[in-house]
């Protein structure tokens, strides 16, 4: 198993959405839930973010929560000169910082007590053109973050 300890992976924020935006959306407008930023978030086994859009949304769902690397953040955000937005705008739930998520693919790793199973990668989606800007779905192939299943249950918490 791999363990990335406290030390390791440093969690920046925490975002839950209510509703979704882009899913099921194909050729009509997004909609506009706002995600919802925690200081902490309660994981329940199995079902995923307390409050989120996908909590318990199918037995052995493969994306009960999603990971984003801050550091691929930083960078799109400079490479595009995009400065209007922040990390929620990829819709992922954990931003993280101090570890490359797809070493966790199928792995089993541990973040402040709580157990998790990394699936596959957060593939981006033709949406990511418009929630960040123009040519962010094609920079994100291979990095658009981790999804994952919540193994056992407890509080993550924000880095102060």
């Amino acid at each position: 198993m791999a363990n990335s300890s406290n030390a390791e992976v440093e969690i920046v924020s925490i975002f839950i959405s209510e509703k979704h935006n882009y899913k099921g959306r194909h050729g009509q407008e997004a909609l506009s839930s706002e995600n919802i930023s925690l200081a902490e978030a309660n994981l329940v086994e199995r079902m995923g973010i307390e409050g989120d859009r996908f909590f318990g949304h199918a037995e052995d769902f493969k994306g009960q929560v999603t990971f984003f690397e801050e550091e691929t953040f930083l960078d799109l955000r400079e490479r595009f000169g995009v400065f209007d937005r922040g990390p929620e705008a990829f819709r992922r739930n954990i931003l993280t910082r101090g570890i490359d998520l797809n070493t966790l693919i199928g792995e089993e790793f541990e973040i402040q007590g709580i157990r998790f199973y990394g699936m596959e990668e957060a593939a981006p989606c033709y949406w990511m053109d418009q929630a960040f800007c123009q040519g962010a779905h094609e920079a994100l192939k291979g990095k658009g973050g981790l999804r994952a299943k919540v193994l056992t249950s407890g509080v993550l918490r924000c880095a102060e």
